[in-house]
């Protein structure tokens, strides 16, 4: 795993080699064992690549980046891992050419001199690369097909700039810092922003499964690969039997490519079913027991599933190691997760997987985990809550509106214990069960409703506040099967590149760990889509037939336990230890003099969180992570 970064400029300008650096160096964190640039100047044209290597497959000085073909006419940056470069480096070497090193890398530049810019179609695994065609002037850009790994790029000038974290575009002097305001308007709306927008004007993610080519100061975007309608098992065409079968066939080698390393390779078990089966198939392929990471939370009894976690690592054999924290533990950690992202990030999850990868880190380089299981098997609650929207849209509208409706008002809604998580899912579900399906799972996922947006940015000119309903009605629109199906397509699509592997790289390479997903295997995922909704989702049950798939490798106390999840008790936290940061970032002065919300509308969502009308947490931790990054990447600056 590494960070890749570089620049090229054809309207005469140089590269500077200094910035060069600098910006490979503001991502050590991403590849901290050496790093390596590559420039060349000539005929009015400057290219540089930059590298950071954290050394994971041929740990030898013959690893190392940019690396090049044999003439040194086409050079390579690369971040991520390709799981298939046995197979394609025996067709390359079968083709006449020569191989200097073991890494996986390589595999790309021979694989480019045969198909040009179409040959990430061939690579299966988690990648992002740079590569410089000095024979056709041409820069080209590619993301994996899932979006694991990330790449942003800026154009402008005749000159474009890319790397695999924004902090790195804005060491260029080129690079400006201008909030873009659509992009903001889509975080308050997500927690996250998608793709191809970014916080900065002018810089933008390159899409999962696309490529980009620059060539003559032209910039030309295409994707490569999409999930299709169609696969080796579509449900009604594939009896129940066989389509288990074949998904425990293409997972377990799946996990088989995935544990492929020349370091130690653990895995994160978090005592759901997703980890308990990536551990388990884990150990078919394992001459050792595996190694295993859990934390844990000793006061809060709510979040710790150590117990399941430790009854899965029994129960698979492992070597399993326990990190045991507090509640002090985790927010101390605040500060320096909220301010380790270079554009706004919400999602509270960050700080737990931010302490794991930080501890796993400290004996193993690797680890597999077990992402993207709901989102292709129908794990989360609001599967489930589609069915149950349609039985409750059967109660009459009176008694809907005029009864259940304001009772569940009244229940209190945090995640401090069984009772209140209940209630808080409930007064969730009923926010959008009665609205049309489309409008039903916008509702479900935005933290602020277009009119609380439209309120905060004041109506800002430019931006669009329908965008972000339109993103998710386009993708739920993109397939003609099953509700479910449509669903898991937008989050496959949109929240997971998103927010999940957003949050799971950039923890993960702050301390330095590569974490790999077998569930986002291309195979699984064209699998999972060919299954019916219905054999994923039963009597509002997610994951049966995964559940039934893998029951074997499941301890009893694990087969049947819903799904939690990794969210903190954000609510409980604002109304004590972190309290201070609500009246630090959104107090009124400050507020007023950024200039960028309404100060009334920030005034009545801390009051009413304070004065216990309503719980607002969500929204006030949505609006704390921008004024942490606002702070340190727009205000420092001034």
């Amino acid at each position: 795993m590494c960070g890749i970064c570089g620049a090229v400029t054809v309207n005469g300008g140089g590269i500077d080699e200094a910035v060069l650096r600098r910006m490979t160096e503001v991502m050590t964190h991403r590849g901290p064992d050496e790093s390596g640039v590559y420039l060349r100047r000539a005929d009015g044209m400057s290219v540089g690549l930059g590298h950071r290597r954290l050394s994971i497959i041929d740990l030898t000085e013959a690893g190392r980046q940019p690396l090049s073909n044999e003439d040194g006419t086409v050079w390579l940056v690369f971040n991520g891992e390709i799981y298939n470069h046995p197979e394609l480096r025996g067709e390359l070497e079968g083709g006449g050419h020569r191989f200097r090193s073991n890494t996986d890398s390589e595999v790309i530049v021979h694989l480019y001199e045969e198909q040009g810019p179409r040959c990430a179609e061939r690579l299966e695994g988690m990648f992002a690369f740079a590569l410089w065609d000095e024979r056709t002037e041409t820069l080209v850009l590619s993301r994996d097909r899932i979006g694991i790994k990330p790449l942003v790029w800026w154009h402008g000038g005749g000159t474009l700039l890319f790397a695999s974290e924004i902090k790195s575009i804005l060491e260029h002097p080129a690079a400006e810092r201008r909030i873009d305001w659509q992009a903001l308007g889509l975080y308050l709306t997500f927690n996250y922003i998608p793709a191809p927008w970014s916080i900065f004007q002018g810089i933008r993610k390159l899409p999962p499964g696309h490529t980009l080519c620059f060539r003559g100061g032209t910039v030309s975007t295409d994707p490569y690969w999409t999930i299709g309608r169609e696969g080796p098992a579509r449900s009604g065409e594939a009896g129940l039997e066989e389509q288990k079968a074949l998904l425990f066939e293409t997972l377990d080698e799946a996990v088989r490519r995935h544990m492929v390393a020349d370091v130690p390779v653990g895995a994160f078990l978090s005592g759901g079913i997703d980890s308990s089966i990536i551990v388990g198939l884990m150990a078919r392929h394992s001459p050792r027991p595996v190694q295993t990471y859990t934390i844990g939370f000793e006061d809060m009894p709510l979040f710790d599933e150590r117990p399941y976690a430790r009854e899965a690592a029994r129960f698979h054999g492992t070597e399993h190691r326990e990190i045991a924290l507090t509640a002090r533990d985790v927010v101390g950690a605040v500060p320096a997760v909220l301010a380790s992202f270079d554009e706004p990030f919400a999602d509270s999850s960050a700080l737990p997987t931010y302490i794991v990868s930080r501890e796993t880190a400290r004996s193993v380089k690797v680890a597999l985990s077990g992402d993207g299981g709901d989102e292709l098997f129908a794990g989360y609650r609001i599967y489930a809550g589609e069915r149950w929207a349609s039985l409750y849209r059967l109660i009459p509208g009176m008694m809907r509106r005029g009864l259940i409706e304001p009772l569940a008002a009244l229940l209190p809604d945090s995640r401090q214990t069984l009772l209140t998580d209940y209630a808080r899912r409930v007064k969730k579900f009923l926010r959008g069960a009665g609205l049309p399906f489309e409008r039903r799972f916008l509702a479900w996922n935005e933290i602020f409703d277009r009119g609380a947006r439209e309120e905060l940015l004041q109506m800002r000119p430019g931006v669009d506040f329908t965008l972000g309903g339109e993103i998710l009605r386009e993708r739920l629109r993109e397939r003609d099967d099953d509700a479910v199906n449509r669903m898991l397509w937008a989050d496959v699509k949109e929240s997971l590149p998103g927010d999940m592997l957003r949050k799971v790289d950039h923890m993960s390479m702050l301390n330095s760990l590569e974490v790999r997903v077998p569930f986002l295997d291309r195979r699984v995922c064209e699998l999972a889509f060919s299954i019916g909704g219905a054999r994923k989702l039963r009597n509002g049950r997610g994951k049966v037939i995964l559940r039934e798939t893998f029951r074997d490798l499941l301890p009893p106390v694990l087969r049947n336990r819903p799904k939690w999840g990794f969210e903190m008790p954000v609510s409980a936290w604002l109304r004590g230890e972190l309290g201070g940061l609500i009246d630090e970032t959104l107090g009124p002065d400050r507020i007023r003099r950024q200039g960028i919300f309404d100060p009334q509308a920030v005034a009545r969502i801390v009051g009413d969180f304070r004065a216990g009308r309503r719980d607002t947490s969500w929204q006030l931790w949505n609006l704390i992570a921008f004024q942490v990054w606002h702070g340190k990447y727009m205000e420092d600056r001034l």
